[in-house]
């Protein structure tokens, strides 16, 4: 398959899953409006519709257009930072609680994948965070230590070990999470809209959501096609939220991520994580690497892409794959492509409630599979009769980070400026 100008990524071209998208009824009245067709979005609508909800999804441009379906694509448990760490920021028993509800997210992902038979080239073989350094792997053996004492199915790799699952000696060793894996991002997000259409979900796409207002008890979404009135809103739309309410998208600095796809490299690349783990690494500018189910290789890291599949982003790819892998020789690439990732300070992610009825999860710090889906789960759950104090967070307040525009640019200088140095 050769890159196709109007797909956003790789897995937007690839994915079997065909979108689900319904008309907007103009002027609907329904129990909850959800702004956003990612994996937040489209969980919160499965969730909800399952539970007799009528809800509405409102996405601007086409479902998993945003972080979703631009996403790495690895269903990893617990969040960026070690658990002890969590529990440390939230305390011990919502740092817990948050803890138990991420661990356990790769299963529930791969059962909402088997319910509905999505069609996403699933793998559930772990993932692997791979030690850049020796103090990497230190970090690495904290963070094991911590998910034992909690049960976790983990494994600490010596540095011959991490070799033979990842096929390159580069690496100070590894950490292989068993419950984690690997699928294509916009396969899962589009069989997340399938599946909140079967159950009743009606979702709109090119729709703009332009205003919310307040109309007695209930909201109004303006939108460019027409007007929504709900009890409930969600805003689904993580690192893409724009001015649709005052000051959120200040909550969080925005940081892109790029992607590179080889071509099929077929038997000269079945040694590469043979087992089908997918891996990122501990290095302070992340570098991710995986494969699809067609044996393609999939490289990534910080900053955006520059230049397309001539220019600066595919040297540095070309340049770290005969790093990792010299025996690959020149290699072909097919797709490129990034996407954002929406910072908090805390490396934490929020759920605010903006108003009476008007909640929003968001911050997931490039991880959006797994607490997207949870979370939307859990907003559904709340709007049928549940208790805030039951949610995987507290709520919290918006509050606008000041430095967010400067840092974005300082981050996007540094990323750029990586990419220039490991490309020579």
């Amino acid at each position: 398959m050769m890159a196709n100008s109007s797909a956003i990524s790789l897995w937007d071209a690839s994915a079997v899953e065909e979108p689900q998208s319904t008309d907007l009824k103009i002027n609907a009245s329904v129990d909850l409006a959800i702004v956003g067709g990612g994996f937040t979005g489209l969980s919160t609508a499965l969730h909800a519709a399952e539970l007799g909800i009528d809800c509405q999804v409102i996405e601007a441009q086409h479902i998993g257009y945003g972080g979703s379906g631009r996403n790495v694509g690895l269903v990893n448990a617990g969040l960026w930072l070690p658990p002890q760490d969590v529990r440390k920021k939230l305390g011990d028993k919502r740092g817990g609680a948050l803890i138990k509800v991420l661990g356990n997210a790769p299963e529930y992902v791969q059962s909402l994948i088997e319910r509905h038979q999505i069609r996403c080239e699933a793998t559930r073989t772990g993932t692997i965070h791979a030690a850049h350094s020796p103090k990497g792997f230190e970090d690495l053996e904290r963070r094991a230590e911590e998910w034992r004492r909690l049960g976790a199915p983990v494994d600490l790799l010596d540095r011959d070990q991490a070799a033979r699952k990842i096929g390159s000696t580069a690496f100070f060793g590894g950490l292989l999470d068993h419950r984690a894996g690997t699928i294509n991002p916009m396969g899962y997000v589009r069989g997340l809209s399938r599946a909140a259409t079967a159950a009743g979900a009606r979702i709109a796409t090119g729709v703009k959501a332009t205003k919310l207002r307040r109309d007695g008890a209930r909201w109004i979404v303006e939108t460019d096609k027409g007007e929504v009135s709900s009890k409930w809103i969600v805003l689904g739309t993580n690192a893409y939220t724009d001015d649709l309410w005052p000051d959120l998208r200040k909550t969080f600095t925005r940081i892109h991520y790029f992607q590179l796809a080889t071509a099929p490299l077929g038997d000269a690349a079945a040694h590469i994580l043979k087992e089908g783990q997918g891996l990122w690494d501990t290095g302070p500018i992340m570098f991710s690497i995986r494969r699809d189910a067609f044996g393609r290789i999939i490289i990534g890291s910080m900053g955006t892409v520059i230049g397309g599949l001539s220019g600066l982003s595919r040297r540095w790819a070309a340049r770290n794959l005969r790093r990792l892998f010299p025996e690959l020789g020149t290699v072909e690439f097919e797709h490129s492509w990034h996407g954002r990732i929406a910072m908090t300070p805390d490396h934490l992610p929020r759920i605010h409630r903006l108003a009476d009825g008007l909640y929003t999860p968001i911050g997931y710090n490039g991880r959006g599979i797994t607490p997207g889906t949870m979370f939307g789960k859990a907003m559904a759950e709340l709007l049928a009769g549940g208790r805030e104090e039951d949610l995987p967070l507290p709520i919290t307040d918006v509050a606008p980070v000041a430095s967010a525009p400067v840092m974005s640019r300082l981050y996007q200088a540094a990323f750029t400026v990586n990419q220039i140095l490991k490309s020579l």
